[in-house]
């Protein structure tokens, strides 16, 4: 009878410092994020110092960095966030991307979407974001940003940038993106 209680007792103290250490993991990578996601932006102010005011005029604005490699077939992911000028609140989304084509290269990439609304902020946020098709190429030594385009990607809810900071992509590719809330971070 005493071990009973004994496993009882060792198996919900168990399962709360488990959930302590989930929450705190948590916390953790949601400042990762969010520092990657603050970097970028200075990144694209840096790159052109117009992008400031349209950030700062907007409803709200969704910033990425992606990772990726392509040797014919690529792909490239990462995370962000989506942040409502008016509320101040972030949500955590992720974006992945695949591609087909004569494309070789290894690259890390930024993204920004200024909404010119507050609907289109809350339709990205609830029902993501898809692109079906893209090519294009981009290079960055490091050391310079290389490739700040607006409207560089089919956006319909307000103008959208696109940043390769480090690496090379070259070539010709089709491809599609996709960007959803990361279920884990909100």
């Amino acid at each position: 009878m005493n071990r009973r209680k004994i496993l009882i007792l060792s198996a919900a103290l168990t399962s709360v410092l488990a959930g302590g250490a989930i929450a705190q993991d948590k916390a953790a990578q949601q400042a990762e994020v969010k520092a990657k996601a603050q970097q970028a932006l200075q990144d694209f102010y840096n790159a052109d110092a117009k992008i400031k005011d349209a950030v700062g005029k907007a409803p709200g604005y969704a910033v990425f960095t992606t990772y990726g490699l392509s040797f014919g077939l690529g792909g490239a992911g990462g995370k962000g966030i989506a942040h409502d000028s008016k509320s101040r609140k972030d949500i955590y989304m992720d974006i992945a991307q695949a591609s087909a084509g004569l494309q070789i290269g290894a690259s890390d990439t930024r993204y920004l979407f200024v909404f010119k609304d507050a609907k289109s902020l809350a339709d990205f946020i609830d029902k993501g974001w898809d692109a079906s098709v893209g090519a294009g190429a981009g290079a960055g030594t490091g050391k310079d940003d290389a490739n700040v385009k607006a409207g560089a990607i089919a956006f319909t809810g307000g103008t959208a940038y696109v940043l390769t900071k480090t690496g090379l992509q070259a070539g010709v590719s089709l491809g599609g993106s996709k960007v959803w809330k990361d279920k884990d971070l909100n």
